[in-house]
């Protein structure tokens, strides 16, 4: 059975996340939200379902009967069943909101829904950026438990100083932590494959360190925090997300953020989470084309992919910096960075885009992974678009 990952509802809210991705390819908890349904449901067969200039690097379904799915929530063990038993022309409502259904994506249209079933229970629905962050200790531990359930993890080395209860830690082959202090009292800690804690770290649950990513010597990090593959992590955070092949490695503060993938952080970046009145954070929605209030106390960053800062760098809170841009001039930027600024003031020129391609070669080389030409025909859709 093909799943269908569907954007129809959600894309332009999880902006600028979304620019270079469709919503199932983002990350939250150990696990981006297709990676989570494979394993739910035990198929590896998936497409996607969203904004043109996207499909050619996300594959488009095929015109079969499929599973279509709205991937952003976590489903409980009654939710799954009913979904495992959809029949032809079945779907489940949730809200109000169709978020499963089983249909021909041959002529594909909703119509074909002959039976729709009102979901009951309350599901953790991620409709924001903030709800990633916010929600993020319990997709870990969905996916903690999900990931981990009738395996053996691999022990800790007796240089390291533990507190809490050892089945809620869980390391991978080949990683290594000597001489820090984890800590599961408050929440799970997930440990990659050939992932990597230096010497002096200090984790406070709950973690998640994908595969082949580093936490600096020193690094500080509080729960719910989740770096995806590829990354390097040091200095102090609390509460972030993120997606993955990105460095943050050296000192200063990040906190309550969603981070996209082959960003990179100068030396002592910091970023406010907290207002200095303590008044709720707005964040800007590109639907609404305005500032929204977040209903959070903390609230810090939002950073589309390829986005730099430069050393020393401030960014106060509720910051929303779009795809590609560069932010190295003195003082604050605004609460709002736009697609490919050179600059990260308002009104400054943009990134011209034989650079950006340029800058993401080389950055995307030293992971061994090729700038394509699909990722060239994303960059230059935003680019000319937005």
């Amino acid at each position: 059975m093909q799943l269908v990952f569907s954007d129809a509802q959600y894309w332009e809210d999880f902006l600028p996340l979304t620019f270079t991705r469709p919503v199932a390819a983002m990350r939250c908890g150990i696990l981006t939200f297709s990676e989570r349904w494979q394993k739910i449901l035990e198929n590896s067969e998936i497409s996607y379902f969203t904004e043109m200039y996207l499909q050619d690097k996300f594959k488009s379904p095929e015109e079969k009967e499929s599973l279509f799915l709205v991937p952003n929530f976590l489903p409980t063990e009654t939710v799954i069943q009913q979904i495992k038993d959809l029949k032809l022309g079945e779907a489940l409502v949730y809200e109000d909101e169709l978020i499963a259904a089983k249909i021909n994506m041959k002529n594909f249209s909703l119509n074909q829904i002959e039976k729709m079933t009102d979901i009951k229970e309350d599901l953790i629905f991620f409709k924001r950026p903030k709800d990633l962050f916010t929600y993020n200790h319990h997709a870990i531990d969905f996916d903690f438990d999900l990931i981990t359930k009738g395996r053996t993890s691999q022990e800790l080395s007796s240089t390291n100083g533990f507190l809490g209860d050892r089945k809620d830690l869980f390391i991978e082959e080949g990683a290594e932590i000597e001489f820090s202090t984890l800590n599961t009292k408050t929440g799970k800690i997930y440990i990659g494959k050939n992932a990597e804690v230096m010497e002096g770290c200090h984790l406070r649950g709950p973690i998640t360190l994908g595969e082949d990513s580093k936490f600096n010597l020193g690094a500080k990090i509080y729960g719910a925090t989740t770096i995806g593959p590829h990354c390097k992590v040091g200095g102090e955070v609390n509460n972030i997300i993120i997606f993955g092949y990105t460095s943050k490695g050296h000192e200063g503060f990040v906190g309550n953020s969603v981070i996209g993938e082959w960003c990179n952080f100068g030396a002592d970046t910091n970023s406010s989470n907290l207002k200095n009145n303590y008044s709720h954070v707005k964040l800007w929605n590109y639907r609404t084309k305005a500032f929204e209030d977040t209903g959070l106390q903390f609230a810090g960053l939002i950073m589309g992919d390829h986005s730099k800062t430069a050393i020393n760098t401030q960014l106060n809170t509720g910051t929303v910096i779009g795809v590609a841009s560069n932010i190295f001039k003195p003082g604050f930027p605004p609460n709002l960075v736009e697609n490919f600024s050179w600059g990260g003031l308002k009104d400054d020129e943009r990134f011209r885009l034989d650079k950006v391609y340029e800058v993401a070669e080389r950055a995307m080389a030293r992971r061994k992974i090729p700038l394509t030409d699909e990722d060239k025909a994303i960059l230059k859709h935003i680019f000319d678009t937005y």
